[in-house]
Formats: C-alpha cells, structure tokens, sequence
C-alpha cells in the first residue's frame, strides 16, 4: 500500500522519472518537441511539393524527437545514432520486403537485423525498430530511395532542429562530456576512466550513459562526501575544545 501512495505522490508532483532534470526542463522538452517535430514536418512536406503532405515524416520521428529533446545527453540521442540509426534500419526494412512477404517472422527479422546493423555501426537508436517496419510495411514496391527520402530527411532535419534548440536552451549537444575535476582532497584511493569502464563491463547490464558522465558524476560524490566528513571533523573537534575548556 505504501508502494502504492508513493508512486501517487509522486504522480501529483510530476516528478520526472530521470534524475537531474526538473519540471522546467521537462516543460520545454516538450516545446522544443513541438518545434521540432513541426519543422520537421513543413520541411519533409515542403521537399514533396506539398506541404500538406505530412506522410512525408515517418513515425519514428516522434520517438527520436523524444530521445533528442528530453534526453540529449543519451548517446542514443546523438547525431549520428538518431540519423544513421533510422536510415539504416528503413534500409534493412525495404530489404528485407523485397526477399520476402510481409509477415509475423519478416517483421522479426527486419527489426533484428536492424539492430544488429545500428550495434555494428555504432549507430543504435530505438526508434530505428520501427523505422526498420517502416521499410518493411513500405513493401517490395517500395524504393531504395525510401531510406533517404523520406527517412533520411526527416531524421537531418529532426538533429538540426534538436542542435538549435539546445544551443538556445544551454544544453550540450551533440553531447560532450567536460573533463572531470580533480580528486577531492587526499583519499586512500583514487579511480580514473578505465576503472569505470571496467566497473560498468563488470556489472553486465547496457546502462544508457556514457562512462565520461558517470566519472564525473562519481568525482562530484566524492568532493561532496570529502566536505561532509571535514565539516563533521571540525564540528567534532570544536565540541571537543569547548568541552575541555568547561
């Protein structure tokens, strides 16, 4: 029952559900998905000749906008993953349309192959799932274009708008991992970079971060856990000067 009201007060706070962020930055996520996503749209449709023709912006497109907009440090919110990511998984759908019928199993392949193309390339994206049944549902009629025209497009125009968008709002992005500060004070250990990496291979589990911003986020733990223990040694030792002088 507590789980329960937790999650209620949480709810009513609008709490969101990513650490560092706050309902500011959530609120113009959604402003500059607005933008983006309608620019996206005029544009794709002004390239057709026809700037009602919304179907010249793919679904996808709605979940990249959320990658890019809400969560642009992700590095499957980056350029190259939100742009190479859906083209190369509409590539694999049209490809996979023109070898075999639509079907349940074709659909399984083409989103399998997908990612085992985006994870070689370096370029995994989510939205790429679908952009690979995009491909696919498009048909064996369908041209080797599509990837480019409109995938492609959208997905360039999409990034463009994710760049200036950031750049007026003070995020990062594409997303660049500042150096980390010094170690805080004199400690029995000291970690770097390839303890990270090593820790985050040990634990087995994908974590969508990069190992730049968890070494950051562990040096600014340790500088706030280093003040602490010195402000309570010094609130310890001045109560102990105080009591010896009674």
């Amino acid at each position: 029952m507590e789980i329960v009201l937790s999650g209620f007060r949480r709810l009513l706070h609008f709490r969101p559900i990513l650490p560092g962020t706050t309902l500011r930055d959530r609120l113009l996520a959604c402003l500059g998905a607005f933008a983006g996503i309608g620019l996206t749209a005029f544009a794709s449709g002004f390239a057709a000749a026809d700037t009602t023709h919304l179907l010249w912006i793919v679904p996808p497109m709605g979940a990249s906008a959320v990658l890019l907009f809400a969560v642009p440090s992700s590095p499957m919110a980056q350029p190259w993953p939100a742009i190479g990511g859906n083209v190369v998984s509409a590539l694999v759908g049209v490809a996979v349309a023109h070898v075999m019928p639509l079907s349940a199993v074709s659909a399984g392949i083409a989103v399998a192959v997908a990612i085992g193309v985006m994870s070689l390339l370096r370029c995994l994206h989510p939205p790429g799932g679908a952009a690979a049944l995009v491909g696919l549902f498009a048909g064996a009629s369908s041209s080797y274009l599509l990837p480019l025209l409109p995938v492609g497009l959208n997905a360039a125009v999409l990034v463009g708008c994710a760049w200036l968008y950031h750049r007026a709002s003070g995020h990062s992005y594409p997303h660049v991992v500042p150096k980390s500060a010094p170690a805080a004070g004199p400690l029995p250990w000291r970690f770097d970079r390839e303890d990270v990496e090593a820790a985050l291979e040990d634990l087995g589990e994908p974590f969508d971060i990069d190992p730049g911003d968890v070494e950051r986020l562990l040096r600014d733990v340790e500088r706030r856990a280093v003040a602490r223990a010195r402000q309570k040694g010094g609130a310890t030792k001045a109560a102990a000067v105080a009591s010896s002088a009674r």
